[in-house]
């Protein structure tokens, strides 16, 4: 194992390129890849590494049952082949096995050089947790690649090649492990002299620290060279950090590439070790998600042809956030805010929801829903002769509402974001086809009291021209669907609902023991039946960009119709 040391002390430099790539996009992916790569090799890199099916787009999901993708993912690597002479690079890919044998694809990565493909890897650990579900189209690989790449001195260097995964399985760095196999021991003890790992591992707070310890548990253990290269970019509800990482032999951070932005960085295996971000204390977690919610919300938008967004303000922090967020990932004369005061609406409210408007320079509408109100309420009234007005009433304003911003989405081709949050979604205090009507949930995966530090953060950094009213902030949350409406009227205080929504939603955590913490009994039944009954509003939600270890969407498959309760 002290080879790993030695090799630090030849000269080799090597490119991380962090892209951000469209999925089925190959014209343009492949336009980044060459891009990429030139720029590497100008800086005098031997080697780019990109990062996992960087080539398709990850995640492809069911278009990689279609033959005709997988046929133009083909044409795309024969005009890599053409276009990186000269340019040594290893690409993520999916490769295609023989006909009737198992799932016929593999998650791969290929090296390529002097116009050839050297050879082909596959992955090795086939994740299933999450937002994964890789074992739904892939064949697990037998084992990593290890293979050579001839420099231009002459002389030959043993690379070792895995994928996301295969370096999240180091039985010294986790108390359990998911799988058997560990690739990186066996790409040691089959004689890898620097470890590569192309991945596409998707942004959710606090993961990144522990990431890297993890990296660099590994470097250490094996002293070798560890290249971590990782997808950047959103890509429906994921949205990718970057953050890609190059660690010596000792385990020290010897290069890193930025946080939410497509780079190529290049990496001297000599070069002593540098402090990432993270260390420099420059990105606290309120500004991670700025970064993530921005990017996310730029890139759904791009990615699905959108130029312009609309919203509704209602006057509170919520809409507030988005409002903030779209102004920046669109450009503020590119979104359209729009207020729908009724007769349970404060002139306040409406006062703020044009002052953000303001401060934000984005186009402002007020279109009152009074008279629709009225209308619909006349048309029903034999039919609800001699009952009481109730929270019937209150969903038909919040659908008023939708249909309006909805025809306003239509009319003029803007992406309708939603400003609910994830407290809202939990416990189903929303309404479905009113104030969920949407294209994207920009904060769907945002606890309210995180929603009011993140209001915070985005005025502290520009604490001369705040884009969020101070009142939209300190005045109590309220829908205003009634006279006199607070949200707290049906809902726990946020602080200590939040809390528990974090035990039950993120941690799995038993009724029991999350009343053991010190919460009332009845508050936790109460929270707890909120989720499960809510189920089926979340399943016919916008999709929401995911910033959380668990968030609504494609990694939590709860069951609509089940009897399963703790209350």
């Amino acid at each position: 194992m002290a080879r790993g040391a030695v090799l630090e002390t030849k000269f080799m430099k090597i490119g991380m390129a962090q892209i951000n790539p469209t999925v089925g996009d190959f014209d343009g992916n492949c336009a980044q890849i060459v891009a990429a790569a030139k720029k590497a090799a100008v800086q005098g890199a031997e080697l780019t590494v990109f990062s996992e099916m960087c080539l398709l787009g990850y995640p492809a999901r069911d278009l990689l049952e279609k033959p005709a993708f997988l046929e133009a993912q083909d044409r795309a690597i024969e005009r890599l082949r053409d276009e990186l002479r000269g340019t040594p690079a290893v690409i993520g890919i999916v490769h295609r096995r023989g006909q009737g044998v198992g799932r016929g694809l593999f998650n791969s990565c290929a090296m390529i050089q002097d116009g050839k493909i050297i050879d082909v890897g596959h992955k090795s650990l086939l994740p299933t947790y999450d937002v994964f579900d890789e074992d739904r189209y892939f064949q697990s690989g037998s084992a990593p690649l290890v293979t050579t790449l001839q420099r231009r001195a002459g002389s030959r260097m043993t690379l070792g090649l895995s994928i996301c995964e295969d370096c999240w399985n180091d039985k010294d760095f986790w108390a359990q492990r998911r799988y058997a196999f560990d690739p990186m021991e066996d790409l040691v003890r089959r004689g890898a002299e620097v470890l590569l790992n192309l991945s596409a591992s998707p942004y959710s707070m606090e993961k990144h620290a522990s990431k890297q310890s993890m990296l660099s548990a590994i470097a250490k253990k094996y002293e070798r060279p560890l290249i971590y290269v990782n997808q950047v970019g959103g890509n429906d509800d994921l949205v990718f950090d970057g953050r890609s990482m190059a660690f010596n032999a000792r385990g020290e951070v010897i290069a890193c590439g930025p946080a939410f932005e497509d780079a190529v960085t290049v990496v001297d295996l000599r070069a002593p070790p540098v402090a990432t971000e993270l260390e420099k204390g420059h990105l606290a977690v309120e500004e991670e998600i700025r970064r993530a919610l921005v990017l996310g919300t730029r890139d759904y938008a791009r990615k699905c042809g959108f130029k312009s967004a609309v919203l509704g303000l209602s006057g509170g922090i919520d809409s507030a956030v988005v409002a903030v967020i779209a102004a920046e990932a669109f450009g503020p004369q590119n979104v359209t805010g729009v207020a729908l005061p009724s007769r349970f609406n404060s002139p306040e409210s409406l006062s703020d929801a044009k002052d953000l408007a303001q401060r934000l320079g984005i186009q402002f509408h007020e279109v009152a829903i009074e008279g629709p109100f009225t209308e619909i309420k006349n048309a029903l009234s034999q039919v609800f002769a001699g009952r009481n007005e109730d929270v019937t009433e209150e969903n038909m304003q919040a659908r008023i509402r939708g249909v309006l911003l909805m025809a306003m989405s239509n009319k003029f081709g803007h992406l309708l974001l939603t400003t609910g949050n994830k407290s809202e979604l939990a416990t189903g205090y929303c309404t479905l086809y009113g104030d969920m009507c949407g294209g994207l949930a920009v904060i769907s995966d945002v606890y309210k009291m995180m929603v009011y530090r993140l209001a915070n953060h985005l005025n502290a950094m520009n604490p001369a021209n705040p884009p969020i009213p101070q009142s939209s902030i300190t005045k109590a949350p309220t829908a205003e669907l009634r006279f006199n409406q607070k949200d707290q009227d049906s809902l726990p205080p946020y602080d200590m609902l939040d809390a528990i929504l974090k035990e039950a939603i993120e941690h799995h955590v038993s009724a029991d023991e999350i009343v053991k913490q010190g919460y009332d009994r009845a508050i936790v039944m109460k929270v707890l039946r909120m989720i499960d009954l809510n189920e089926y509003k979340r399943r016919q939600g916008a999709p929401g960009l995911k910033i959380s270890p668990k968030a609504f969407g494609t990694g939590r498959r709860m069951p609509i119709a089940h009897r399963f309760r703790e209350y």
